[in-house]
């Protein structure tokens, strides 16, 4: 695994949102505290074949994960207080894709697992794609936040 590669990302009582070709990193350390976090892990410019891991310290927070189709989510190595739980009601039955490990502690926080299409409409339903797909008008390119492959270079 890449250790120079991690990216931190806190909030408390608000929401952040990490949407696009917005890192290279495959390891991240999500800190919530009474609010929410939304994580794009769709990219390719996310570094190695290895697995990606999130590191999560939650309190009374929900982490929402746009993944591929095809992603493997591991969750064993999370320790939980409380009522939470990892939602990912979409789960192919045979995924080989790339292992997202989730590791950490959850106080009443839960992770939300979006695949696919679904991973497409969240991030399509957000201002953060208005004002990408304005910009992508003006620069007459695809919008990045509906699919990141399609990042210009």
């Amino acid at each position: 695994m890449n250790t120079t590669a991690t990216t931190r990302i806190h909030t408390d009582h608000g929401t952040t949102k990490r949407l696009g070709d917005w890192t290279a990193a495959n390891h991240f350390e999500v800190k919530a505290r009474y609010g929410s976090v939304v994580i794009d892990l769709r990219s390719p410019l996310i570094e190695g074949d290895d697995e990606i891991v999130v590191h999560a310290d939650l309190d009374h927070a929900m982490v929402k994960l746009l993944v591929p189709e095809d992603a493997v989510i591991v969750q064993s190595e999370l320790e939980w207080t409380g009522r939470g739980r990892v939602k990912d009601f979409a789960c192919p039955k045979d995924v080989s894709g790339r292992v997202i490990r989730l590791v950490g502690t959850s106080n009443r926080g839960e992770f939300r697992i979006h695949r696919g299409g679904i991973a497409v409409l969240s991030a399509l339903f957000t201002r953060e794609f208005i004002e990408d797909a304005r910009q992508a008008h003006r620069e007459g390119r695809t919008p990045t936040l509906l699919d990141p492959a399609n990042a210009p270079r």
